[in-house]
């Protein structure tokens, strides 16, 4: 009978135990999860990251792939010569990019790196700095990564009010494409650079002028039965970018890209400039899509100089980042769009640039160091997916 005592006591004592254990694991599992991230859905979802694409990389198809070669072919420079570019003499190099082939193995790279997006440089249709965005869309392999329009104020308001309807027509109809970027539930989002030269000769006449021609764009796109596009006004000063968005009716404002003066500067010292905009930017009480640079150093077109770059100062530039410098620096971009919900209501995060081999900022694999930069961001973008 004793025996039996001490068993039945041991066998209570230990179901005890096993019942403790038991209600102590589940309320873990099922608590202390939701306790611990208390973030909303879109602040626990990465956002969306695309790169800036300059297409002038075509040599002999205009004038200005002729001298960009030109701007690479000292042999100092050959470090930046793209995957597709060729040494053809001790100072002279071809960067031709603009084939169906490259295009698909652009896209590769970027889709491999997790590249949500490219923001391409927009020229008139029949501008040979055009065939980049033509080779994309073309591209049987586009649907890996998605594009949207970074516009600039010059071309778009050439010809004035008389000439909008027909770029209006061929927005709505990228727009309209499947792999178009759009931000906040379909809007298709829209880079603008360079806003002071939407008015002037030849352009719209004044601000009122500018004004009408954006409500008839965001009108039109509505007609289509498209959502308003989301417009980020890109420049230097965040005041002067706010002044104008009101003017316009835009969206946001952010940069194309970033420099402080340095000469000499380190990479460092370029990313605590850029880092600390994100801030001053958000300051003045707009939306933001902030920069990550990718570098600037344009003593290319200093030393070989072309006709849109006025002057320039050899000692002036920012070292290379190295790959991990970079992938640092798009980390803390990432975060700050977390800590930063409201400012960073667009969820998306641009980097300078693609491929801006002579003004100093590219992610494109090139020949010196290969796909190192983008196998680094990858670390950062693979994280996370972006639904």
């Amino acid at each position: 009978m004793k025996t039996c005592l001490i068993f039945l006591c041991t066998w209570h004592v230990g179901l005890s135990r096993i019942l403790y254990v038991a209600s102590i694991t589940l309320f873990f599992q099922l608590f202390v999860p939701a306790m611990a991230d208390t973030r909303t859905e879109a602040e626990s979802v990465r956002p969306l990251v695309g790169a800036i694409r300059w297409d002038a990389w075509h040599g002999n198809a205009s004038n200005v792939g002729l001298m960009v070669e030109k701007t690479l072919a000292p042999s100092h420079w050959h470090y930046r010569l793209p995957f597709y570019g060729r040494v053809v003499g001790e100072n002279a190099v071809e960067v031709r990019g603009n084939t169906q082939a490259i295009m698909d193995q652009e896209i590769d790279y970027a889709h491999t790196a997790g590249l949500d997006y490219w923001a391409f440089v927009v020229y008139p249709e029949e501008n040979a700095l055009s065939q980049g965005l033509k080779l994309y869309l073309t591209s049987e392999k586009k649907s890996l990564v998605r594009f949207c329009l970074n516009l600039q104020g010059g071309w778009e308001a050439g010809g004035g009010m008389d000439a909008w309807p027909a770029k209006v027509a061929r927005y709505i109809r990228y727009f309209k494409e499947s792999t178009y970027q759009t931000v906040l539930n379909g809007r298709p989002l829209v880079f603008l650079y360079s806003v002071d030269g939407l008015v002037g000769p030849g352009k719209f006449e004044d601000w009122a002028a500018a004004r009408t021609a954006f409500d008839a764009l965001r009108a039109a796109v509505i007609a289509a039965g498209i959502p308003t596009p989301y417009i980020v006004a890109q420049g230097w000063s965040p005041d002067t970018l706010k002044e104008q968005a009101a003017t316009l009716g835009l969206d946001a404002i952010g940069a194309y890209a970033s420099s402080a003066g340095a000469k000499a500067g380190s990479y460092a010292d370029l990313v605590r400039h850029t880092e600390h905009w994100w801030d001053t930017f958000k300051s003045v009480g707009m939306p933001v899509v902030p920069l990550v640079t990718a570098g600037w150093d344009m003593r290319p077109r200093v030393e070989t100089p072309v006709p849109w770059v006025k002057g320039g100062d050899m000692e002036q530039y920012y070292e290379a980042p190295n790959p991990q410098e970079l992938a640092t620096h798009l980390e803390h971009a990432v975060t700050w769009c977390r800590e930063c919900p409201e400012a960073a209501e667009a969820r998306a995060i641009l980097i300078y640039a693609w491929n801006e081999f002579d003004e100093g900022g590219w992610l494109c694999p090139t020949l010196e160091e290969g796909a190192a930069r983008l196998d680094a961001i990858s670390r950062v973008l693979k994280i996370e997916s972006v639904p």
